[in-house]
C-alpha cells in the first residue's frame, strides 16, 4: 500500500535541511551537466529571466547569474537558500531567492518567465499526480516560446527498484527518496509542450543515471478568420 505522499514530502524536507546544514558545499561550486546545457540554450535564445526549481545551494544558479540572467530561485530548504544567498553575495546580480514548496502553486504571474530550470528536483518524493500538477504550473508561468529544461533520474539507474519501496517508482536509499522517471512519465509531463531533445548523462560515484529533457512552450495558434463576403 502506497503511503501518504504528503508525509513523505515533509520528511524529505527535514532530511534535506539537515543535510545542507551538515554539508554547506555538498555539490561544490561547478555547474552541472544540465546546468551548462541550459546556460548555452539561454544565451543562444536571449533568455533574461529564469525560474529555478529546487535551486539548493546554487551550483547552477550562480553561473546563470554570472551570465547576466535574472533568477527566481525557489527551494523548500532554508539552509540551501542561505548557502545560495551567501555564494551570490559578491555578484551584482538579479537573484530573488524564495522559500517555496512546489507542491503549492508557483508564486508567479501567468507568462512571466522566459525559462524554468531544475536539476533532480522533479525526481524527489513527489507522486505522479503532483508532478502532473507541477507541469501545468510550469506551462502557466512560461511565456509563449519559453523553455523548460530539467534533469531527472530514470529507471535505468542502479538504485531504481531497490531500497525502501514507497510505491509509484519512488525508492529510498540513505534517507533520500527518489522518483525514477520512465518514458511514459516524461511524455505525460511534457504534454502541451514541444519536445526538443534528451541528453543522457551520469553523475556522482555510483554513478547516477539521468536524463536532461529540453521542452519549449508552443506559440499560440494564429486566429483563422473566415473570409467575409461582400455583395457584388
Amino acid at each position: 500500500m502506497q503511503e501518504d505522499p504528503r508525509q513523505l514530502s515533509v520528511a524529505q524536507q527535514r532530511h534535506w535541511d539537515a543535510t545542507y546544514h551538515a554539508h554547506p558545499d555538498m555539490y561544490g561550486l561547478e555547474g552541472s551537466v544540465p546546468g551548462r546545457h541550459a546556460l548555452q540554450v539561454f544565451r543562444s535564445h536571449g533568455v533574461r529571466r529564469v525560474v529555478e526549481l529546487g535551486a539548493g545551494q546554487g551550483r547552477d544558479t550562480v553561473p546563470f547569474l554570472r551570465a547576466g540572467i535574472d533568477v527566481i530561485a525557489l527551494d523548500f530548504s532554508r539552509a540551501g537558500l542561505d548557502a545560495l544567498i551567501a555564494r551570490a553575495a559578491d555578484l551584482d546580480a538579479g537573484l530573488d531567492a524564495r522559500l517555496h514548496n512546489i507542491t503549492e502553486p508557483l508564486p508567479l504571474p501567468d507568462e512571466s518567465a522566459d525559462a524554468v530550470y531544475s536539476h533532480m528536483l522533479l525526481s524527489m518524493a513527489f507522486s505522479t499526480e503532483t508532478l502532473i500538477s507541477v507541469a501545468a504550473e510550469i506551462r502557466r508561468v512560461l511565456r509563449p516560446a519559453g523553455w523548460h529544461i530539467f534533469a531527472v533520474r530514470h529507471i535505468g539507474d542502479p538504485h531504481c527498484g531497490s531500497g525502501v519501496d514507497h510505491g509509484d517508482n519512488i525508492y529510498e536509499h540513505g534517507g533520500f527518496a527518489v522518483h525514477y522517471f520512465d518514458q511514459a512519465l516524461v511524455d505525460r509531463f511534457a504534454a502541451g509542450m514541444r519536445f526538443i531533445g534528451r541528453i543522457e548523462f551520469q553523475e556522482g560515484d555510483l554513478p547516477r543515471e539521468l536524463w536532461c529533457i529540453t521542452l519549449r512552450k508552443p506559440l499560440p495558434e494564429p486566429i483563422r478568420r473566415e473570409p467575409r463576403e461582400f455583395p457584388q
